[in-house]
């Protein structure tokens, strides 16, 4: 029987289920490319499409997501279907493979150029537990939580793909009740699902359309300087505390292939407003596994599948008054944190705000990160018949 090049390429995780999107820089090379992964190895998009003849090599000749994510949703689809005949065609093996660049001889970059930024608050436990940290008397939701996804406007242009070095930020902190200016002594994460739009236009976009302008999804880290944080965000919320730098994968798991992760959302406590009801609308929640890790070792696995809003609540509010939707505007989750202890999502939770700190196999006991660590975040969701989609990873390293 001849072999197609999905069965002599693939892996679990990585197979023609999958084919997330990424690009890459070849060693010796200067132009990045776009690719989809296929196992340990990434399918040049433009060079295969040349050689097959297709008329979709235009889609992939600007080296990443960027053409792509300006199509429709019929293009995506048209595309994505094209890539899956491609590599699960036994006559077009030779082709696919001569194509195939092991991941050890390519440099990953931005998947994508960033448009505008958003991240969201959306994980009622992360809230809760922010709450019992900060305002132990009084721990409630903020008052409009159960009514809208809360969210702010972060800086695109601290957007960084995975291995980028995460630098210590500066800024100004309260130490011993003095107001001083200096390198921040708490640097923390958020472990999140990120989304990038594509296919624009102006607000509003129903529920039942979000899927027209969300492309996909990958995981995302929001680096956090909680002590400058602390200090700035009365009454305006993040600022300089969120904005140094924000980590995201290098793989871009597109919608499409997410179709047997997709979950209903929690019992709504409080009626939402009719735009962001989806009892009626196609799920739209995703049972996404989480892995954190610090220096290799794992921490945390916050399950995304208990936020209590969707995807498509967050978008659908983000343009609701009216404002524009980009190709490559992105979205996070906000963090990540279910019931069990070590479902947390942040170390400002993790280690109760520095009160239990973590012991570490090769750290000792820690509250925060070091220069020098590691963080690590995987995750996986279900596909189809029992097949696993696998994000990777987005990895950074803190420096002086």
């Amino acid at each position: 029987m001849t072999t197609t090049a999905a069965q002599a390429l693939a892996r679990p995780g990585f197979d023609a289920n999958n084919l997330p999107y990424g690009a890459f820089v070849r060693t010796g090379q200067a132009q990045s490319r776009l690719g989809v992964r296929l196992g340990d190895h990434v399918l040049d998009l433009q060079a295969l499409a040349l050689d097959l003849n297709s008329d979709l090599a235009n889609w992939f000749e600007g080296g990443n997501l960027d053409s792509l994510l300006q199509g429709t949703p019929a293009d995506w689809d048209a595309v994505r279907a094209a890539i899956v005949e491609w590599v699960s065609t036994p006559a077009h093996a030779q082709t696919v493979e001569a194509h195939a660049i092991a991941l050890s001889d390519v440099e990953m970059v931005m998947p994508f150029t960033p448009a505008d930024y958003v991240d969201f608050y959306a994980s009622e436990q992360h809230a809760l537990n922010v709450g019992k940290i900060f305002r132990p008397q009084n721990p409630d939701l903020p008052a409009a939580w159960k009514q809208l996804p809360i969210g702010y406007h972060g800086r695109s242009g601290t957007l960084f793909v995975s291995g980028t070095p995460v630098a210590r930020p500066n800024g100004l902190r309260r130490v011993d009740g003095n107001i001083e200016y200096g390198p921040c002594r708490f640097l923390d994460i958020e472990a999140e699902m990120g989304f990038v739009c594509g296919n624009g236009r102006m607000g509003p976009i129903s529920l039942a359309n979000a899927d027209q302008h969300v492309f996909g999804a990958f995981i995302l880290n929001d680096w956090s300087a909680r002590d400058i944080q602390a200090f700035e965000y009365v009454p305006l919320g993040p600022f300089l505390g969120k904005s140094f730098a924000t980590s995201i994968s290098p793989w871009v798991v597109p919608l499409a292939a997410l179709s047997a992760a997709r979950i209903s959302t929690p019992t709504r406590d409080l009626p939402l407003a009719v735009y962001l009801d989806d009892a009626r609308t196609t799920p739209s929640g995703l049972d996404v596994q989480l892995e954190v890790l610090w220096n290799d070792e794992i921490v945390s696995r916050p399950p995304f599948r208990v936020m209590y809003y969707s995807y498509a609540q967050m978008v659908t509010h983000m343009v609701v008054n009216g404002a524009s939707l980009r190709a490559g505007d992105v979205f996070g989750s906000g963090t990540i944190s279910g019931d069990d202890v070590r479902q947390r999502g942040s170390f400002l939770e993790l280690t109760w705000n520095g009160a239990e700190p973590i012991t570490l196999a090769n750290g000792g006991e820690r509250k925060s990160l070091v220069d020098g660590d590691v963080i690590e975040m995987r995750a996986t969701a279900p596909g189809p018949d029992g097949s696993i989609i696998d994000f990777g990873s987005v990895i950074g390293r803190i420096t002086a």
